[in-house]
């Protein structure tokens, strides 16, 4: 665009040549996705003649965002200048994009700040000092790629005694597709384990593309793909999943016990705090002060 207009184009990111190169083909595939989840109608588009693929066309895509048609196809291919933010926006109104697909699509693309540092692994020991105080609350802490940093004592009964793992056993995404249990088995007998795992994908797909060059990050991501599920899910390129209100474990001890689920973002080191709860007098609360009194040998043969 020429004169007062704004860009097409912005400088390319702050990262070396081998990162930029990946996430343009991460950029370009994500955009691909999206577009192909799209019926002409979903954009108030006629439908016309029966379509050969899935999705809109990248012609249609291109007019919807206000930009050429050559430029959109080069995107996709990962063979275009990066985008300015104006076209970004563009791009993701054309796509109806959630705000968290829309965030992710500026951080592919170098329009948003990256973390060029590598996982915090440390919690806060106001944090840790929390989690023993919490009344009848199982607590623990995950960093970005979902290794569990820290947890009380109840949420090792409820769960399973992390202090009797070695620290890459700890991870719920290693653990939830990876083993030690069946494949087909929930991790901790939760009943929710296809919506757990399609979460730990948006989750690392999302810390992907803020920390790319962390080996960390990477190395866990491509472990991972041995999994068919997580490879089947990781080609989705969804970036955002359902809230968790509730979560119902089957423990060997105390038996099926509904819980309440809160996540709180700790956003100075990137990590969350977890929660599980449940209402006084309930019998979740009754089965978690038993659990509070076992402690985490409650656990022993649960996995």
């Amino acid at each position: 665009m020429r004169g007062g207009r704004h860009r097409l184009y912005q400088d390319p990111p702050p990262c070396d040549g081998q990162t930029r190169g990946m996430s343009k083909q991460e950029l370009g595939a994500f955009l691909r996705s999206r577009r192909e989840r799209l019926r002409p109608q979903d954009v108030g588009l006629p439908s016309g003649p029966r379509r050969r693929t899935p999705g809109l066309r990248r012609e249609e895509v291109a007019v919807l965002a206000h930009i050429s048609i050559e430029y959109y196809v080069r995107l996709e291919q990962g063979r275009a200048p990066w985008p300015s933010g104006d076209v970004l926006a563009g791009i993701a109104g054309a796509l109806r994009l959630t705000d968290a697909e829309s965030d992710h699509l500026h951080v592919l693309a170098g329009a948003a700040p990256t973390r060029a540092r590598t996982l915090r692994r440390d919690v806060r020991p106001s944090i840790l000092a929390l989690l023993e105080r919490l009344p009848l609350t199982a607590g623990f802490v995950t960093s970005a790629v979902l290794e569990v940093l820290a947890w009380n004592d109840l949420a090792a009964a409820l769960m399973e005694d992390f202090a009797e793992l070695a620290p890459e056993d700890r991870n719920l995404a290693r653990r939830a597709f990876l083993g030690p249990a069946p494949p087909d088995a929930p991790l901790y007998g939760v009943s929710d384990a296809a919506e757990f795992r399609h979460h730990v994908v948006t989750q690392l797909r999302a810390t992907l593309a803020r920390y790319p060059a962390d080996p960390a990050v990477t190395g866990l991501v491509g472990e991972l793909h041995a999994s068919p599920d997580f490879a089947r899910l990781w080609e989705r390129h969804d970036v955002q999943a359902a809230p968790t209100l509730t979560k119902t474990f089957r423990h060997p001890v105390v038996g099926e016990v509904t819980i309440d689920c809160d996540s709180l973002a700790l956003t100075d080191r990137d990590q969350h705090l977890v929660l599980y709860s449940a209402p006084a007098g309930s019998p979740a609360a009754e089965a978690l002060a038993l659990l509070n009194v076992l402690g985490p040998k409650a656990t022993s043969g649960a996995v």
